[in-house]
């Protein structure tokens, strides 16, 4: 089927605006509690990066303009979450999150579009742009990896929300099918990486996801215990009467 790339193509769209908005909850708790916690704004940063180097290759390789619309859309939502991490973490975090920012999404980010826009011409500049954009996906996709170990750690999903997880296996899966179809191995390599720690993710995030309520069962035995030895003798006696 001569339309069957398109039509992946834009599923891969869809797919990747709700993993692009997945976090959503996630900074809705932020807002309402006015802390990031303990949530790293690392993945979020490395994903700005990632989507405006993916928005310019979609731009600059022939027929690859459904990569630079859905990634243009991830642009304005990552620098929406930056910028909330900005507002309301804590100073050594917010001053993690600036630098991190401002190295990655200003410097190195405009140091590259201009150099490829000014000096490198035709399949050159695709070359080049497509193996940041990949080794970034690459990192983007891998960036979890440090929540998957405080998981394990913990034995608690609290950090790891499973949205994320979820679109990050899909987005991962129907991107490598489209790069199949158009033979580009820039989308291909990066996000079959990213649909198999996708996967993996998915896995732990089963294993672990009731240790939750084990633990919040196990505080309230433990604070019912506590209350019970609070009580008045003379209480316990009327009790028993």
């Amino acid at each position: 089927m001569e339309n069957l790339p398109f039509i992946i193509g834009v599923i891969g769209n869809i797919i990747s605006v709700f993993m692009f908005l997945s976090p959503v909850e996630t900074f809705r708790r932020i807002v309402k509690n006015r802390s990031t916690e303990d949530f790293d704004s690392l993945p979020y940063i490395c994903t700005l990066l990632n989507s405006s180097l993916w928005t310019y290759y979609g731009l600059i390789r022939p027929g690859s303009y459904l990569v630079s619309t859905v990634n243009g859309f991830g642009v304005i939502v990552e620098i929406i979450y930056v910028a909330l991490f900005l507002q309301f973490a804590h100073s050594q975090m917010r001053n993690k999150t600036a630098i991190l920012a401002g190295v990655l999404n200003v410097t190195i980010l405009g140091i590259t579009l201009l150099l490829a826009q000014f000096l490198l011409h035709g399949e050159m500049r695709i070359n080049v742009i497509g193996f940041m954009a990949t080794g970034l996906n690459i990192i983007m996709y891998s960036s979890p990896l440090g929540v998957m170990k405080t998981v394990v750690t913990t034995k608690s999903v609290e950090y790891m929300p499973f949205l994320l997880s979820f679109f990050l296996f899909l987005n991962g899966g129907v991107w490598a099918l489209y790069a199949l179809l158009v033979d580009d191995w820039f989308l291909g390599v990066p996000n079959g990486m990213g649909w198999f720690l996708g996967a993996v993710q998915l896995v732990i995030y089963a294993i672990y996801r009731n240790s939750n309520s084990s633990k919040q069962i196990a505080q309230d035995l433990e604070q019912g215990d506590q209350t019970e030895c609070l009580l008045p003798p003379s209480s316990s006696s009327s009790a028993q009467e």
